[in-house]
């Protein structure tokens, strides 16, 4: 079409279509006049009509197609030929470039002045197809990475640096904002933000540099080939985190904040001395996350009641125990937030301090001078609090004394690195706690592990494989659940084609009763495993994902990456190959 029918008016030919009331059109044209949202937006809002059922009548009327961009599939080349500041201006989408003319999808076909615009700015006429604004937004983020900026500026700044000598104070000066790398580095931070990463790396090799990202825990890499600038990145975040820009030769840890797309993001950066310079990894940390409630969780409403039953009682120890990755600060913080108030006394020990919560008294350890875990601990007992958060128990000092805390009027929260949480238990006496400490102060422990969500764009039926249900059978029956409704996403734009969009927690949680305390107490591992395994309402965190599987949440590819470890011993007991893409060590 040469041009959108821009004499159309929408509101009456919903009214004549029976769509919505000519009240509600009124009322709508009214609301449209305080808000001067577009009448569609307005209606949707109003929930006088539904946001597809609207889009499906529009392209009716204007004879144009209506475009699914959850399912389709782009070509980023013919994406790219309207600018990121365009499309996101006229709420408009490179579909397809064709031998004659563009495609082009609108959130609003009725806009002449965005259409003309376009039409100007694209080499070729345009065709129009109706697409959903949401959906419009989301994909503009996907589809304008900052991938070619970072090569852009990666070239720029390379450029810069002269093989010989360099004036990095230059480079790196603070009233500098146009400089290469730091362009550069608001790139990263920008990109990083735009598909919700938890980590950046960089990481300098032979002849190139990678830059990785992790997203829903797993790492994605671009690789860039100008290898001299990573002293210089190296040199600006150290900087930034106000490290020793001279020493090369030590790890360094450090943090900052900065502002990112209306995000306060808490940055927490480790260098590390490798092979061809330093390796950089930076933790980024919203703190608006740090105000979750354990109900946002993910633990299963009968788990939250017992979560919740432990952490109020007057004195014990709750551990929270896992991998790094696992979501145990995040479920700790949820944890403080709801014991949080003016008639509680509580302090914090960590390494670092993760987010910042008021009221809460939070204290860094720093070992070089001399504040540890324990000395800390010790300083914080004659504080009288009456909750402690101890960011981690490495030793037997710490544990020592966070137990005897546990037994002397304190409550006390905090983490461990195991595999699960019958294991927990065993490893504070393997440290040196005494057993009766142990069997008397723990009153639960929880462990956890983080799976990704399918993606609700591109979720679809899942067929398991013959060794792969021969597993299914022992384990469903054991679970309580059927298998049949399982999925998998097939992978669309939405989540990059990896089939995920999102993580979701798998718990298992371990109330110590008095068979497993008496256990404890002897130091017996065999008789304190046949305890908890016998124990009410516990189950392993292979039952918690194979349950969230059967729901269509995860998918089973994930049941196994994640429990791979757990479940070796059913398949070398059922003298079978491990189902395909799963791999145990």
């Amino acid at each position: 079409m040469a041009s959108p029918k821009m004499k159309i008016r929408i509101g009456d030919l919903l009214v004549q279509n029976g769509v919505i009331s000519e009240p509600q059109l009124m009322e709508a044209l009214s609301r449209q006049k305080e808000t001067r949202q577009k009448l569609g937006r307005t209606l949707i809002s109003l929930g006088y009509v539904q946001e597809q059922q609207f889009l499906e009548f529009l392209a009716q009327q204007l004879s144009v197609p209506l475009v699914d961009l959850a399912h389709y599939n782009f070509n980023q080349q013919d994406v790219l030929r309207l600018s990121e500041t365009h499309a996101r201006r006229f709420r408009s989408i490179v579909l397809k470039e064709n031998p004659d003319h563009f495609l082009v999808g609108m959130s609003d076909p009725l806009d002449i002045f965005a259409f003309d615009e376009l039409q100007r700015l694209l080499p070729k006429t345009i065709e129009l197809a109706v697409v959903a604004e949401s959906q419009l937004l989301q994909t503009l983020d996907l589809m304008y990475r900052r991938t070619s900026d970072i090569d852009t500026l990666a070239d720029q700044l390379n450029e810069d640096i002269v093989e010989d000598s360099f004036d990095l104070s230059q480079l790196t000066a603070a009233d500098e904002v146009d400089a290469p790398v730091v362009r550069l580095l608001k790139s990263l931070f920008e990109d990083a933000v735009q598909v919700g990463a938890s980590d950046i790396h960089i990481e300098p090799d032979e002849t190139v540099l990678r830059i990785r990202q992790r997203v829903d825990g797993v790492l994605h890499e671009h690789v860039v080939k100008e290898t001299r600038i990573a002293a210089v990145l190296v040199l600006r975040l150290k900087l930034m985190a106000e490290l020793n820009i001279s020493e090369k030769r030590l790890p360094q840890d450090g943090r900052f904040n900065i502002t990112v797309k209306n995000h306060s993001i808490d940055v927490r950066i480790s260098t590390l001395p490798i092979q061809y310079g330093e390796s950089v990894v930076m933790r980024l940390l919203d703190q608006s996350a740090g105000k979750i409630g354990l109900d946002k969780s993910g633990l299963p409403p009968r788990m939250l009641q017992r979560v919740r039953r432990i952490i109020r009682e007057p004195h014990g120890i709750l551990l929270v125990t896992g991998p790094t990755g696992s979501g145990k600060t995040t479920t700790l913080y949820g944890a403080l937030n709801e014991l949080n108030d003016a008639s509680k006394k509580i302090i914090t020990v960590e390494d670092p301090v993760e987010y910042r919560l008021s009221r809460i008294n939070q204290v860094q350890v720093h070992p070089q001078i001399g504040l540890t875990f324990s000395k800390v601990l010790r300083a914080c007992l004659r504080q009288d609090p009456d909750i402690l958060l101890v960011g981690e128990i490495r030793d037997l000092e710490t544990a020592d004394i966070a137990m005897r805390a546990a037994m002397t009027g304190h409550f006390v929260l905090s983490t461990l690195h195991t595999n699960d949480a019958i294991s927990s238990a065993m490893r504070l006496v393997d440290i040196g706690v005494e057993g009766y400490l142990a069997g008397t102060a723990l009153r639960g422990i929880l462990a956890q592990r983080l799976v990704r969500r399918i993606c609700n764009n591109c979720e679809e039926p899942y067929q398991p494989s013959v060794q792969e249900q021969i597993w299914l059978d022992i384990k469903a029956e054991e679970a309580g659940v059927t298998t049949t409704q399982l999925k998998h996403g097939k992978g669309c734009t939405y989540c990059n084609n990896t089939g995920y969009k999102g993580r979701v927690g798998i718990f298992e949680l371990l109330e110590l009763n008095d068979e497993m305390a008496d256990a404890l107490r002897r130091n017996d591992s065999a008789a304190f495993a046949k305890a908890a395994r016998e124990s009410d309402e516990y189950q392993p965190l292979v039952i918690s994902a194979l349950q969230l599987a059967s729901q269509g949440v995860t998918s089973l590819e994930e049941v196994f990456r994640v429990t791979e470890q757990m479940d070796e011993q059913a398949y070398e007991d059922l003298d079978m190959p491990t189902p395909s893409g799963l791999e145990l060590e």
